[in-house]
């Protein structure tokens, strides 16, 4: 029987999950990849989902020790400092958040007191690291491909994959973002796929399938190995790549990549006030000719 007890939120809008998984033995608690409310249209952020999160955690009599991203993601503005100064807790990213950060400040030129050192972060992991939820014990596996900087959470029985990995009949994540890499990707998917088949598999995104009318979100190590259709056992390396890098060239770019990329790679925080103020978010323009 799993020692950890796993509810999920479901963020239509973006097709995000957020997971709060728990020690029910010591009431501790880790937030993973939680989703700030935006309009892009109005520029307006709420926390109507981040909410019910706050109120299950209040309502369950939950302790938040982490809040943990898998990345920097393109498609949501993370709620991690709002949750943060409702419950608590540290805010944890895979140590290659550096290199995001870098590329990043160039293409937002950025101003130039922002650091690339990941210092926004309250915690980076490397490799392997192990950190503690109550009585339990953490995993970080570095799964880069995605972006450089993606992390897995391998807790008990249970794996959560963020981007790396979608539902078996669904896929896998694009490789197409700045230091993305199909290779790398595959790399890192078959480390995950080395873990025991009995595992669980918890992913950070639904999109349903042409055969499928309900949005899922956990599998395991053996239907990913057994059915994925991208990367299932037998695929070659090459053969994936080609698949991956020829289906990344006819995606189109997340539709909240300008937005959320430049506030989460700050951990969430808003740029730096203007001095009426209020905070701006920068679009960089590629004017066709």
């Amino acid at each position: 029987m799993s020692k950890i007890q796993i509810t999920s939120f479901f963020h239509e809008p973006t097709f995000t999950v957020t997971y709060v998984v728990a020690d029910p033995a010591t009431n501790a608690c880790a937030i993973i990849d939680p989703v700030m409310d935006y309009d892009a249209a109005s520029g307006t952020l709420s926390s109507e989902f981040a909410d019910k999160i706050v109120s299950f955690i209040d309502k369950n009599g939950l302790n938040t020790e982490w809040i943990l991203e898998t990345h920097a993601h393109a498609d949501h503005l993370t709620a991690a400092p709002y949750l943060k100064a409702k419950l608590g807790g540290l805010i944890g990213i895979g140590e290659h958040i550096r290199r995001v950060q870098s590329t990043f400040k160039s293409i937002y030129n950025l101003e130039d007191s922002f650091p690339s050192d990941g210092s926004q972060f309250d915690q980076l992991f490397g490799d392997g690291e192990v950190i503690s939820l109550g009585h339990l014990d953490i995993e970080v596996l570095h799964t880069p491909g995605h972006t450089p900087a993606c992390v897995s959470y391998y807790i008990e029985d249970a794996v959560f994959v963020g981007d790396t990995l979608f539902m078996p009949d669904y896929g896998t994540a694009r490789a197409d973002f700045p230091n993305g890499s199909a290779n790398t990707l595959y790399q890192s998917i078959r480390k995950i796929l080395a873990l025991p088949e009995s595992t669980r598999m918890f992913v950070g995104h639904d999109y349903k399938s042409p055969n499928r009318d309900a949005f899922k979100w956990e599998t395991s190590v053996f239907e990913q190995r057994r059915s994925n259709i991208h990367v299932k056992d037998g695929v070659s390396q090459a053969d994936y790549v080609t698949m991956r890098e020829k289906r990344d060239a006819g995606l189109a770019v997340p539709k909240l990549l300008l937005p959320a990329i430049q506030v989460n790679i700050r951990a969430g925080q808003l740029p730096p006030a203007e001095d009426n103020g209020k905070h701006y978010l920068k679009i960089p323009l590629t004017v066709s000719k």
